[in-house]
């Protein structure tokens, strides 16, 4: 495969950017620490409420409502709200019987409710509502905000909404660089969240403002991946032997190289661009993966990869 190489030339390009442009470097570790920042930041508690179940015996529903930058905030007003929810758990002992679940959205969506009091009533029946079709419950009307913004332990809400969760990445102090590129993607993708986030969908009825909420599994969420426009050409000597073979992308979408998974084996190239672009083709050559080169042109949007063919004894 040729993650090794690419590594390299990737690592050469951010080389020559130290050397003759610091400050643009210094910019770019910067944003990736920023990025890996926001989406390794634990969930923080908001608010409390408390419910209960319809015609169950037992004790209270505690649904704990809390801030996660890794949640995404709406596009836009009108579009759905991404939430996340941990699992649904009984808590007895000392005679105290209660249920709780932990439901996060992103940090923009609560604080546009504590500015508008009438979102933030909106938010909280959409909450309810998605808790009693998660559950599988029948909420009472009746709800109450406690006074504390947390029931339980702040690192059990935690461990709840994350899932499982990859040790995070030591950063030496001997390193070379700030971070390396592993330790950096490792970094932004160190908590497995198992809870993906899914939507609050509110569809509206002609006869009534009353909004329902449709919880859609994380696989249906994004679009269709659509195939970027490619341009496929091998290169031959005089002898009209096949030397290497030359393939450019259209990623219009791409703003990164980052963004990008590349794989390449012997007699194929799959490259994936989450949520926007898949490509798998068939080389029409056995090719040396192991030299493979690749060049973002950020400017244009279009990826070069160059392949040389393996070669053969006459």
């Amino acid at each position: 495969m040729a993650g090794a190489a690419l590594a390299a030339q990737l690592w050469s390009l951010l080389d020559e950017m130290a050397e003759n442009d610091p400050q643009a470097y210094r910019r770019l570790l910067r944003q990736q620490r920023a990025e890996a920042e926001r989406l390794c930041a634990p969930p923080e508690p908001h608010l409390c409420l408390r419910a209960r179940p319809a015609g169950i015996a037992g004790g209270p529903l505690f649904i704990n409502v809390c801030s996660w930058t890794r949640v995404p905030a709406p596009e836009a007003p009108t579009d759905p709200t991404p939430v996340s929810a941990g699992p649904l758990e009984v808590v007895s002992g000392e005679g105290d019987l209660y249920s709780i679940i932990d439901i996060a959205y992103n940090p923009d969506v609560l604080q546009r409710g504590e500015e508008n009091p009438e979102k933030m009533d909106h938010l909280i029946h959409l909450t309810l509502k998605f808790v009693e079709e998660r559950c599988n419950l029948i909420l009472s009307k009746l709800y109450t905000i406690e006074p504390f913004k947390l029931k339980g332990s702040l690192e059990t809400m935690q461990q709840r909404l994350k899932g499982r969760q990859m040790p995070t990445p030591h950063l030496s102090q001997d390193t070379k660089k700030e971070l390396t590129l592993d330790q950096l993607l490792l970094a932004m993708e160190a908590e497995d969240c198992s809870n993906a986030p899914v939507l609050l969908k509110e569809e509206r009825v002609t006869q009534s403002k009353v909004h329902l909420i449709k919880e859609i599994a994380s696989t249906e969420m994004p679009d269709k991946l659509s195939t970027p426009v490619y341009e496929m050409i091998t290169m031959r000597d005089a002898n009209k032997k096949p030397l290497k073979i030359e393939l450019k992308i259209e990623l219009p979408k791409v703003s990164s190289v980052s963004e990008c998974d590349l794989r390449i084996s012997k007699d194929d190239i799959i490259l994936e661009v989450p949520e926007k672009y898949k490509l798998q083709l068939d080389l029409p050559e056995l090719v040396d993966e192991e030299t493979t080169t690749a060049v973002f042109n950020k400017g244009k949007r279009v990826l070069f990869i160059t392949v040389p063919v393996t070669k053969t004894d006459p």
